[in-house]
């Protein structure tokens, strides 16, 4: 059992950023991966970003590459999701995962357990 409580969402103008915050606490040991997902009201839950704990790949969404980086603190079992130039469309609710076994790192399935999450609201 791992419990995840994400931190770091808010309101902010377009262009922004912000800093999301994910603490896993539980077993740590072992991990695949730990993802970002995001779900805006009316929409499916959908990927955004993730990274292999051993070794530290990271993934992304085409709609947030090159303005969200995904990085982690082994020591500290977090991992952060930071975003810039945020854009109203990214408005969502933010949910961080744990993936314990291989899988599709860009799949729902592939995560174990699931943060409460955080609102991200961007203005225009």
């Amino acid at each position: 059992q791992v419990q995840l409580v994400e931190s770091g969402g808010g309101l902010v103008q377009a262009g922004g950023s912000l800093r999301l915050s994910c603490a896993a606490s539980g077993r740590t040991f072992r991990l695949y991966a730990m993802g970002w997902f995001r779900q805006a009201p009316g929409k499916e839950r959908e990927f955004i970003a993730a990274i292999r704990w051993s070794g530290g790949s990271t993934y992304y969404a085409d709609s947030v590459k090159g303005r969200f980086t995904i990085s982690r603190d082994n020591a500290k079992n977090t991992v952060y999701l930071q975003m810039n130039s945020l854009k109203p469309e990214d408005t969502a609710v933010y949910y961080c995962a744990v993936a314990y076994f291989g899988g599709p790192i860009a799949s729902l399935t592939t995560y174990d357990y699931w943060g409460q999450g955080t609102q991200v609201t961007v203005s225009s």
